[in-house]
């Protein structure tokens, strides 16, 4: 009796290409939900840790209304969602006035134990100080409107003085005069008085409210708030944080105007802010290297974001930027990396290296695959001999192999039996097949997005809004921070995360 000897075919591993995140769906009702990001940096396993500590969630945009019309449905809690699924869970959304500190106060009771927020007077929001008062960049209504929220001890302070209304923005070419008798000084002491109460009521535990700002100087737009008043309204606001008991941290902002505003602070809290109990964060640092070492040498960090990456000079100050002394921000909607940007070449060349990685992961596993099957083949075909022919088994199981040269048969060839099965020609190996090129295939972009992008006008649910600069990008500015620096994504992920905890206090 004979048989034919068969073998089982082994299984195949491929190896695939680790899975892209996608939007979830949620509506500004649904809970949020908490995971870590499930993509992976460099190969190397680590999920990546934010905490984005200037987000301007509070600008109506968020809410789908721009230039005060509204264009799509309220898309908040698709964009935090988003934040979270990236591993940015925890976002610091930004007071500029008594409006956007009141509306950030309201999303931090929306999203707890994931938004945390500040309160203070911006640098072009602080015309509030002057007797010539007009609504400004950031407001989609004037201080003097009273909030249906706003406590009563804010009332006095919110009405003192009617606003000049304006139709748009005041002309850059065109600063806001330096005259000294506009200080309104009758105003200061309400404003600043309703600012400690909304303090306050609100500080960590009892609300959301983790630092103080974001305020300071702000040379670059004074046709907003002339140097003068805003000095005035630097200086009021820092002998508030510095009488707080305990302090808060500052949220701080510098832009143009260094040696001022190292100054105040001086004033305020010593020549080495000795005083300075929290210490304090200059955000969206566009500065020079001088200037951003004097600030880490008084104890201050440095928060970066798109703007810090928009020249070769700001790149060359981000490199220098102490890994003990950094912070990650995105100020959305604001401030993204663009492709004019010097930043934007580091993160073509991270991810060319990391499709380079891919590609090369992929063919391996397409070979191996190849090996696989040319083996489970090979195995298949054991009971056909090296000349094509079959091996036949006696009742032994000794297999009976012919073929030895003969005298009548010089080639060696065995020859066929009576009864024997006719010879089986091998199957020659065919190349693999190619994949048919699509002449109207979109090209794959430089940096990918990892969410889809659509134009306000194309809203559609689980996108992002082109143009409107979110929280979950903030892993394009720790990509460039790394590619700058010569390090890995997870030490300036990690860095950033320890530095964030520590001054605003945040549980990990």
């Amino acid at each position: 009796m004979s048989m034919r000897l068969s073998v089982s075919r082994p299984s195949l591993h491929i190896l695939a290409r680790p899975p892209i995140l996608s939007s979830r769906n949620c509506n500004i009702t649904a809970p949020l939900t908490t995971m870590a990001s499930n993509s992976t940096l460099a190969g190397n396993g680590y999920k990546p840790r934010y905490i984005d500590i200037g987000i301007n969630l509070a600008d109506p945009i968020f809410r789908g209304h721009y230039h005060g019309k509204p264009r799509h449905p309220d898309d908040l809690a698709g964009v935090v969602q988003r934040a979270i699924d990236v591993g940015c869970t925890k976002l610091i959304v930004t007071g500029s006035s008594f409006k956007s500190s009141r509306d950030a106060l309201k999303i931090a009771q929306q999203f707890p134990h994931h938004v945390y927020t500040t309160a203070g007077i911006h640098p072009c929001s602080s015309s509030i100080f002057s007797t010539s008062h007009h609504m400004h960049h950031d407001e989609s209504g004037s201080e003097s409107e009273q909030s249906p929220a706003a406590p009563e001890t804010e009332t006095a302070a919110d009405s003192a003085s009617t606003p000049i209304p304006i139709c748009a923005d005041p002309d850059p070419d065109a600063p806001q005069p330096e005259d000294p008798s506009l200080i309104d000084h009758v105003r200061t002491p309400q404003l600043i008085a309703s600012l400690s109460d909304l303090i306050d009521s609100n500080r960590s535990p009892k609300g959301g409210l983790i630092a103080f700002g974001e305020f300071g100087l702000d040379y670059d737009r004074l046709h907003y708030c002339s140097r003068t008043i805003q000095l005035h309204s630097f200086r009021a606001q820092l002998s508030l944080a510095a009488s707080l008991t305990p302090q808060l941290p500052l949220f701080l902002h510098s832009r143009a105007a260094h040696r001022d505003f190292v100054d105040c602070l001086k004033e305020a809290f010593g020549p080495n802010l000795e005083r300075l109990e929290k210490g304090g964060v200059v955000h969206s640092f566009t500065g020079t290297l001088e200037e951003m070492q004097e600030l880490m040498d008084l104890g201050l960090f440095i928060g970066v974001n798109g703007c810090s990456f928009k020249t070769d000079e700001n790149c060359a100050v981000v490199k220098q930027i102490r890994l003990d002394r950094i912070m990650l921000e995105t100020d959305g909607p604001w401030c993204e990396v663009r492709g004019g940007h010097e930043g934007w070449k580091y993160l073509v060349k991270y991810h060319a290296r990391e499709r380079e990685v891919r590609e090369k992961a992929e063919e391996e596993a397409r070979k191996k695959k190849e090996e696989e099957e040319e083996a489970a083949k090979a195995l298949a075909d054991v009971s056909i001999n090296g000349n094509g022919t079959e091996v036949e088994v006696g009742n032994g199981g000794t297999p009976d192999i012919s073929g030895t040269s003969t005298p009548n048969n010089p080639s060696g060839q065995q020859q066929q039996q009576p009864g024997q099965k006719r010879e089986r020609r091998k199957k020659q190996p065919q190349p693999p097949p190619q994949p048919k090129k699509n002449k109207n295939a979109k090209k794959e972009s430089d940096v990918p997005e990892r969410f889809k992008v659509v134009k306000k006008e194309k809203w559609e649910e689980g996108a992002m809004v082109k143009g409107r600069n979110e929280p979950c990008t903030i892993e394009r500015i720790a990509i460039i921070v790394a590619e700058i620096k010569g390090i890995s994504v997870e030490e300036v992920c990690e860095a950033a995360w320890r530095n964030t905890v520590k001054v605003f206090g945040l549980e990990e």
